[in-house]
């Protein structure tokens, strides 16, 4: 899910029609599904908070992230590992095209 094009996205969410047209205007794709969550969907217009919870969790499931606990502390990690990897992989460059997951949580380890 990291390489897939906008238009691959939409094939995704094509049963939800606001989807499409928010994610069209705001070039989603595999690398930024990370941030399609309750925190980031307002920013992309969308209001009605159920459908929000329920896209969220839809992504989560979709590229096997846990849900944030509400009460994780500020010492924790924000996300699990998988998350975290995500968030990384989501940039372009070098460095984020190269990372295995592997590496990743080597360097978690160090």
């Amino acid at each position: 899910w990291l390489m897939p094009s906008c238009s691959a996205i939409l094939v995704w969410v094509k049963p939800v029609h606001c989807l499409q047209a928010c994610f069209t205007e705001n070039l989603i794709t595999g690398r930024k599904l990370i941030y399609v969550n309750c925190r980031y969907l307002p920013r992309l217009g969308m209001t009605d908070f159920q459908h929000m919870k329920a896209i969220s969790a839809h992504v989560r499931e979709l590229l096997g992230v846990s849900e944030p606990l509400w009460s994780r502390s500020i010492a924790d990690p924000p996300r699990d590992n998988m998350g975290m990897f995500l968030e990384i992989k989501s940039r372009t460059g070098n460095r984020a095209d190269s990372l295995t997951y592997k590496q990743f949580l080597n360097d978690q380890k160090a």
